[in-house]
C-alpha cells in the first residue's frame, strides 16, 4: 500500500541531519507495516497530480498556521475535499489535524491557554494516552459530522474521525524523545517561557503510546478504523 505524505513542514535544521524531516518521522513510526511512501512538499508547492496518486494519504505538522495567509494552503484545502469525496483513508497530524477541520468547515484558533508541549495525556474513550505535543493552534470548533475520539482538559478536541475514511489528531506520535529535545533546544528558547522548558525537559523520557498509536493508524489506512 502506498501513501502519499503531504508534508507541510520542514524539520529544524539543527535535527534533520539526525532525525530526518517529517516525512522521514512518519515512515520510521510505521516501519513494519508494509507501506510504501512518496513525499510531497506541499509547503513548497509540490503537490500530486490527483488523489490517485497514493492509497492512502498523511498530512504532516508544520511551523505555518493553517490561517496563515500562504499561496499553499487553498490547493491543500481543495486536495483534502478531493481524498474525502474519494473515500481513500486519510490521516493529519498537529497541523494536518487543523488544516483538514479547516478545509471541511471547522474553525482554528490559538489556544487562550498559550502553549501546550512535552507528554500530554489524553482520553480516548476508556484509555489514557500519553503522546508528545508541540502547539499553540488548536481546533476550536469541529467540522459538522465530526466525531470527537480524544480529549484533555488543554484541548477539547484532540482527535476527529470523519466517518471511517478521515482520522486525524492534535498531537505528535511521530516525535521521539530526541526530536522533542531537538526542538527543546533550537525552537523553545524565547518562545516558551524558561520555567515551561524546564518542566518539559523534566517529563522528557517518560513511557509514551507512539507504537501502539502507529499500530492505530497503520490499522486505519487498511480499512480497520474500529482497531
Amino acid at each position: 500500500m502506498k501513501i502519499g505524505i503531504l508534508q507541510t513542514g520542514h524539520a529544524p535544521d539543527e535535527v534533520k541531519g539526525e532525525l530526518g524531516d517529517y516525512a522521514t518521522m512518519f515512515a520510521r513510526l510505521l516501519q513494519g507495516h508494509g507501506f510504501d511512501y512518496e513525499t510531497f512538499n506541499v509547503v513548497d508547492n509540490e503537490f500530486p497530480t490527483s488523489v490517485d496518486a497514493a492509497d492512502g494519504w498523511l498530512i504532516t505538522g508544520s511551523k505555518h498556521g493553517v490561517y496563515e495567509d500562504h499561496d499553499w494552503i487553498a490547493p491543500l484545502e481543495s486536495f483534502i475535499r478531493d481524498v474525502k469525496a474519494s473515500g481513500k483513508p486519510m490521516i493529519g497530524v498537529c497541523f494536518g489535524h487543523q488544516i483538514i477541520a479547516q478545509a471541511l468547515g471547522g474553525q482554528v484558533e490559538k489556544f487562550d491557554g498559550g502553549w501546550i508541549a512535552g507528554p500530554q495525556s489524553y482520553r480516548f474513550g476508556g484509555d489514557e494516552v500519553v503522546l508528545n505535543a508541540w502547539h499553540q493552534d488548536q481546533v476550536i470548533t469541529p467540522p459538522e459530522g465530526a466525531k470527537v475520539l480524544a480529549s484533555n482538559d488543554s484541548c477539547a478536541n484532540a482527535a476527529l474521525l470523519y466517518g471511517d475514511t478521515i482520522l486525524t489528531v492534535q498531537p505528535h506520535p511521530e516525535f521521539t524523545t530526541r526530536m522533542m529535545e531537538g526542538l527543546l533546544q533550537h525552537r523553545a528558547p524565547g518562545v516558551l517561557p524558561e520555567t515551561m522548558i524546564q518542566q518539559i525537559t523534566d517529563q522528557l523520557g517518560q513511557p509514551q503510546n507512539d507504537h501502539g498509536f502507529a499500530h492505530k493508524m497503520a490499522a486505519f489506512f487498511k480499512g480497520n478504523a474500529n482497531e
